[in-house]
């Protein structure tokens, strides 16, 4: 089956099973929402202290964390539940998968899809939606937004995949991919600014989650890269995606090709 058509199919089957409790659904897509907003609640506190946070403004911070926020809450409504790989493992529920005439990893990404995600989804763009009007940004640099939330759903989806694929090896270990792709949600939603030089070379020559909103960001806001970085580094957001993502897909594969079932 088409893996696209696949998806779809068992992500309306899981939204329909549970708007069987419509008022559960709606206020945990409330409640999501409501939650994540406690971030934002935190930056506002931040700026009743201070005029600027790593030398931005509280709409320059909150365009920042409203580009990082859409794309981490749609990689994880649509790829997050693949970090579950370990515990599928263990009960012998992958083997069943392997079997099925549907991508293994279809099958991981929309297992138990939770539709409540939904709600962290709004939230950041309502935050995103509030700040970039304020900022005036021309359309010679606004088409930039859209690629980079893109770019970042394909790049916070390829960490959750690489997390997942090591946990073949180490099947009792998902926090190890947590602590990369929760870490890195919350990473990104500051300005790199803050901090230290080399944490912000290994996030973008490393693990390019710089490119999420960082450098495109700094296009966008036309602002100098406070660590001299090479402004080309501003555009390579779909190169960086295409890499991990490339680096996903083989570890992926490489991790199938390795599996040799628990044997139920």
């Amino acid at each position: 089956m088409n893996p696209v058509r696949a998806y779809v199919l068992l992500a309306a089957a899981w939204t329909r099973a549970a708007a069987q409790y419509r008022a559960s659904m709606v206020m945990m897509i409330v409640g999501a929402f409501v939650v994540t907003s406690l971030d934002v609640a935190a930056i506002v506190v931040i700026f009743a202290h201070v005029e600027r946070l790593g030398g931005f403004s509280l709409y320059e911070v909150m365009f920042l964390y409203g580009t990082a926020g859409v794309s981490f809450a749609l990689a994880d409504l649509l790829f997050g539940n693949v970090d579950r790989l370990g515990q599928q493992i263990r009960s012998g529920a992958f083997d069943l998968m392997l079997i099925r005439p549907v991508s293994p990893f279809v099958q991981m990404a929309v297992d138990r899809f939770s539709v409540q995600r939904t709600g962290r989804v709004a939230q950041a763009a309502v935050v995103l939606a509030v700040a970039l009007p304020r900022l005036h940004v021309p359309w010679q640099r606004a088409w930039m937004v859209p690629v980079m939330v893109v770019c970042g759903i394909v790049l916070f989806g390829a960490v959750w995949t690489i997390g997942a694929a090591l946990q073949f090896l180490l099947t009792d270990a998902p926090e190890l991919a947590n602590a990369f792709t929760y870490g890195g949600g919350q990473l990104t939603q500051y300005p790199f600014s803050v901090y230290g030089a080399e944490l912000v070379r290994g996030v973008t020559f490393v693990l390019p989650l710089a490119f999420v909103n960082w450098q495109p960001g700094l296009y966008v806001l036309d602002r100098p890269d406070p660590f001299g970085l090479p402004h080309l580094l501003r555009f390579m957001s779909p190169a960086a995606a295409l890499a991990l993502a490339t680096l996903a897909a083989l570890l992926w594969r490489a991790g199938i090709r390795r599996y040799r079932s628990t044997g139920s």
